[in-house]
């Protein structure tokens, strides 16, 4: 199988390429020397999609690409970045298919759970999406543009929600804290938190690659959501320390602004089409997944 792939310098697209070598890839990546490091020799490497005229002789296509959402301030000229990096590269790829004899029969999409605003409980892919918040807003327009190939390939959005490992993400950047012991719960706490350990992530992308009857929106989350005390208390446990220092709401508003809503907001969201159509999750609680990661680490 031959796969088109940007965003494989990042953490879902490097961990995919290494977990399923076998498959011929081209990335995209503005930086080849690093990603070449990153992503090995049998990588094939293009610096932008101009190099391409069509997607004739590809198998499919995952787009990953995108300036990540958390960590900065949301000004103006940052939402424009985080939004321009998904639509830009997204709208280029649909274009491609358009101009191919034998386009990809697949065209696997980013997106987010924050598609069903920062107050979600008991959502699922068919739940109606109603919010009207900047990661909502922005994940709708990313779908939308997806969507424009539908006609073309079987055009899938992954919905992802938490996505935890020891080498990027949410987890990687509250380990050196927790590890201090000086974690703690952030807010009151109870927002609930929809996560995904990275082999689960990286094996469902797989199983929706060969799974021809799933079209649409994919959740990629755990069956159990959690608490963020519950989170805390399960990574302190699994770490042997205590986590009694918590981030206060104020504190969290005044460093981040208007991201802050990406830790504080409550997401509880159900992975229906995965669980229907017989994925199976090597690790569905958050137990087992810290467990396994931590361990790992140490």
């Amino acid at each position: 199988m031959k796969i088109l792939i940007t965003g494989a310098t990042g953490l879902i697209g490097r961990n995919f390429i290494r977990r399923f070598h076998q498959y011929h890839y081209v990335a995209l990546s503005r930086r080849p020397e690093a990603a070449r490091k990153l992503l090995g020799s049998s990588v094939e490497l293009i610096q932008s999609l101009d190099e391409l005229t069509n997607l004739d002789g590809f198998d499919a296509v995952i787009n990953l690409a995108g300036e990540p959402i958390v960590g900065k301030r949301w000004s103006r000229s940052q939402k424009r970045l985080i939004a321009d990096s998904r639509f830009t590269t997204t709208l280029k790829l649909v274009q491609l298919f358009e101009q191919s004899s034998q386009p990809p029969a697949t065209f696997i999409s980013g997106s987010a759970i924050g598609i069903y605003g920062i107050n979600a409980a008991g959502l699922h892919e068919t739940s109606p999406v109603t919010a009207d918040d900047f990661a909502a807003n922005l994940c709708k327009e990313w779908e939308q543009i997806a969507q424009q190939a539908a006609e073309l390939t079987r055009v899938v959005a992954l919905r992802t929600g938490i996505v935890l490992s020891t080498q990027g993400g949410a987890l990687q950047k509250m380990l050196p804290a927790f590890r201090l012991g000086a974690g703690g719960k952030l807010g009151s706490g109870e927002q609930m938190m929809s996560w995904i350990h990275i082999e689960d992530m990286c094996a469902a992308i797989n199983f929706l690659l060969h799974n021809e009857t799933i079209t649409g929106a994919v959740n990629m989350v755990a069956p159990n959501s959690v608490t963020n005390a519950q989170f805390t208390e399960l990574l302190a446990k699994e770490l042997h320390r205590l986590a009694i220092i918590p981030a206060p709401a104020f504190a969290l508003k005044l460093a981040l602004g208007e991201a802050a809503s990406l830790l504080l907001g409550s997401q509880k969201i159900e992975p229906r089409v995965l669980e229907s159509a017989g994925f199976e999750y090597r690790y569905a609680t958050l137990s087992s997944a810290l467990e396994n990661l931590i361990s790992e680490k140490e």
